[in-house]
């Protein structure tokens, strides 16, 4: 098989394929990120201060806009989070998904413009840091590859890379949220496992990401808390629904108690079974 010329470049173009509302740019080592208007580094956010004011302010003001109503400053501070951990972590699960690879991004090597045009998710700039793969792999002799032994293996890379990149960024949201320890890596946790889990559904391969994300996340694999969780309702006509309990809430329920979503959970199995209908008729 050829060698490729970058590790990742065609799992993100399969992700644009199917996720075109989420962009993502491969820097050259050279090529420095952009300073426009909206671009914030990962480190940026990670430090806290007035980078992570302004990036909060926007979800502020965009509560206000769409929900008539302020919420609470943690609650604020836990939607983004969530708007920028859920397309960070597809930046290292998805290669691993779909070519086995494992890229490893600190936050010295990603910014994010979450308003950028055409581009509802955001765009991610990356600049490449090394990455793991398989040793059948023909990407092994690129610079910066590390060869594990084994899908275990690949898949403690793809837990330490997502920590890696996580954990200062969690350690700068964590007291606005008025969260710590297990609470912030359930929130992770989350993030992982539903990413995959939406993408995955996309490219038709829902099955297949449920069982490579029990086997990623089993429960005990610190700091991550709790596990992929997955399990299955029947509806009223025998119908399989596939469901998972989260580990932690996105506190949209002070916005619209009446609305939360099939994962919650503060949502019970029979709220689920309607929910998880009325997507599958939608």
């Amino acid at each position: 098989m050829p060698v490729p010329a970058s590790a990742t470049a065609s799992a993100y173009a399969r992700l644009a394929e199917v996720l075109p509302s989420m962009g993502i740019t491969e820097l050259t080592v050279a090529e420095p990120f952009p300073t426009g208007p909206g671009w914030i580094t990962s480190d940026a956010l990670a430090a806290g201060g007035t980078a992570l004011d302004a990036f909060l302010a926007h979800d502020d003001a965009q509560v206000v806009r769409d929900y008539g109503q302020q919420a609470r400053p943690d609650v604020i501070a836990s939607f983004g989070l969530h708007r920028y951990a859920w397309p960070a972590c597809l930046l290292i699960t998805v290669p691993w998904f779909l070519g086995r690879r494992v890229p490893r991004y600190p936050v010295t090597h990603v910014s994010y413009d979450r308003d950028a045009p055409g581009f509802d998710m955001g765009h991610l700039m990356v600049r490449p840091h090394g990455f793991a793969c398989l040793p059948d792999d023909p990407a092994a002799t690129l610079p910066g590859a590390t060869v594990v032994p084994d899908e275990e293996a690949l898949r403690a890379e793809v837990r330490a890379a997502v920590a890696e990149h996580l954990e200062p960024v969690l350690a700068a949201f964590g007291p606005r949220m008025r969260r710590r320890g297990r609470a912030l890596w359930g929130m992770a946790t989350d993030e992982i496992v539903e990413g995959l889990w939406y993408v995955a559904h996309l490219l038709g391969e829902e099955d297949r990401a449920r069982n490579e994300l029990e086997l990623l996340l089993p429960g005990a694999t610190k700091p991550y808390a709790g596990s992929a969780a997955f399990r299955e309702l029947t509806g009223p006509g025998g119908e399989k629904l596939p469901t998972r309990d989260r580990a932690s809430c996105c506190m949209f329920y002070t916005l619209r108690p009446e609305d939360t979503c099939a994962t919650c959970p503060r949502t019970c199995d029979a709220d689920r079974v309607t929910k998880l209908l009325a997507t599958t008729a939608g």
